[in-house]
């Protein structure tokens, strides 16, 4: 990828780090280097993203943990191969079943809105699949921290503190105590600078790594989660985990100016994000007010497609190659007038997902996503074992004609997407932007960051951004350009701005150039690191 020195109107207190013979870029700098001392003992990219993510559920629970969903894009031996680890729904649980329960709308939080975790058997089809280092030797790391402690780094004890505050008058009911036990040792949250230790989740790692993840889904720690569940009248059975198998499903793409933008196909939201790129290749895109709302708009229709077409694929009624189409795009394209406009309205949900990105010297490539939704899930932690679930079912509709209506074993609309480049048939890189309904957003202005005003990879996460809401309310950072969010606000958009960068994403980046050399970008509105040798 190309990149022009006279490109730095962002100036950035972060420089692009370089590396030859392995990287690893994520939001916590105790976990990248949990990567790169799997990378420099041997171990593969693959290995290194395992490593990576297992100590990102230690080192920052506010976002993940062992009861989440993951997806990966793994390049490896000249091919990307597409990992999608998100949980179904589970077979007990119905829109009948919740309206019993008095539910008019998904639940939030507790029992209800769980569904099968994904990430435990992410880790282990990817480790045994492409893996060169047992499973143990990868989750070794994260089991040293949890079982030593770690210190509470700034945005993690930011997170979490106010994650503790809104969880404190709100959970108070039998199933969230050990939500407290957990995460509020003390009766608070825990203090920047501060050791904490998650020793139940220390055991639960070993025992993973030592069963291969069997007992996670079909062994004891399944018996613990189908207890709980039973005794608190939710849905999710051991029969559930015991069915569960991780997909490896064909990457989808947009070619923008001669790149391929890479994304899991549905039932994630990559689909939004490659509906704009496709948009906007028709558009010279410059710094131009005009070629901002151009984006916007772009991303509007591109959700307004999405939330109408996706969920399970089994469910949906039009292919990707339907919604990528030349002639849907044009017909799309038509609808941008020179004003902005309301294509239909998302609700964006508050976010909780963790990235990495992570290569090696032998060529090998990862793009890996991880989540509990809105922060740290469900708040339902299953006692003795540190496993925090996700409230993924969140996003089920109980409307029965909705594309995404809950039903049994059923996936939902999934928010997390992990994102790939590559040029020629060759790699160019992982890259990512986390938060919720962001997430294609952010993937829209990194790629044209560094595609159309060729910014390297930290530039181009500097660069303040923009996020659409719904119907035509833009939110802005508070250093994003005046005159050009002015001249948006004269265009329609109902412009915002923010006063923190908590909600614009949180992304990382590792892009390789011709001679193979390593280029990473790591995310200054996140505790983000880049290791690298």
């Amino acid at each position: 990828m190309k990149f022009n020195p006279l490109h730095y109107p962002y100036p950035s207190n972060r420089n692009v780090v370089y590396g030859r013979n392995g990287m690893v870029a994520t939001t916590q700098n105790l976990a990248a280097g949990a990567g790169l001392t799997i990378l420099q003992k041997g171990g593969n990219a693959i290995d290194a993203a395992i490593a990576t993510a297992a100590c990102l559920t230690v080192t920052e629970p506010t976002s993940n943990g062992i009861g989440s969903d993951n997806f990966a894009l793994i390049w490896t031996k000249g091919k990307l191969c597409g990992l999608n680890s998100s949980g179904a729904a589970p077979m007990g649980i119905s829109i009948e079943a919740l309206k019993k329960q008095n539910f008019e709308t998904m639940p939030t939080f507790g029992v209800q809105p769980v569904t099968v975790p994904g990430t435990v058997a992410g880790w282990v089809e990817a480790n045994a699949r492409f893996g060169k280092l047992s499973l143990e030797e990868c989750l070794d790391p994260a089991i040293n921290y949890a079982e030593k402690g770690y210190p509470i780094s700034p945005v993690l004890g930011y997170f979490w503190e106010r994650a503790f505050s809104a969880f404190k008058n709100k959970f108070n009911s039998p199933e969230f105590e050990n939500w407290f036990a957990t995460f509020a040792v003390n009766d608070r949250a825990p203090a920047i600078g501060e050791i904490y230790t998650l020793k139940d989740h220390a055991r639960t790692l070993e025992e993973i790594a030592q069963t291969k993840g069997e007992s996670f889904y079909r062994g004891n720690l399944a018996d613990k989660i189908h207890n709980f569940f039973e005794e608190h009248n939710g849905f999710l059975r051991k029969s559930d985990l015991e069915s569960f198998k991780s997909e490896w499903v064909e990457p989808v793409s947009a070619n923008y100016r001669d790149y391929h933008i890479w994304e899991i196909p549905p039932n994630g939201q990559g689909i939004a994000a490659l509906i704009a790129l496709n948009i906007l290749k028709a558009y010279d895109i410059g710094p131009d007010e005009l070629s901002y709302h151009r984006q916007i708009e772009a991303i509007k229709i591109g959700f307004a497609v999405a939330k109408a077409t996706v969920t399970d694929p089994k469910y949906m009624k039009y292919s990707t190659e339907d919604l990528l189409s030349e002639s849907f795009t044009e017909e799309l394209r038509s609808r941008i007038t020179d004003k902005a406009q309301n294509y239909g309205a998302i609700t964006p949900a508050k976010s909780g997902t963790v990235y990495l990105a992570t290569a090696d010297g032998e060529g090998n490539m990862v793009s890996f996503i991880q989540s509990n939704y809105m922060g740290f899930g469900s708040g339902i932690v299953i006692p003795g074992t540190g496993i925090a679930m996700q409230n993924r079912g969140h996003d089920f509709s109980l409307d029965p004609n909705h594309i995404n209506a809950l039903a049994p074993g059923k996936k939902t609309y999934h928010t997390i997407i992990p994102g790939f480049i590559t040029k020629n048939n060759e790699a160019v890189g992982p890259f990512g932007v986390m938060g919720g309904y962001m997430q294609p957003q952010g993937h829209v202005q990194v790629v044209v960051n560094m595609v159309d005003f060729e910014l390297n990879p930290q530039t181009a996460l500097d660069k303040p951004r923009w996020r659409f809401d719904e119907g035509k309310k833009i939110e802005v950072e508070h250093n994003f350009p005046r005159d050009i969010a002015l001249s948006l606000a004269e265009r329609g958009h109902e412009i915002g701005m923010a006063l923190s960068a908590g909600n614009f994403g949180r992304g990382q980046i590792i892009l390789k150039n011709q001679e193979g050399v390593l280029m990473g970008g790591c995310e200054y509105r996140a505790d983000s690191s880049i290791a690298a040798f």
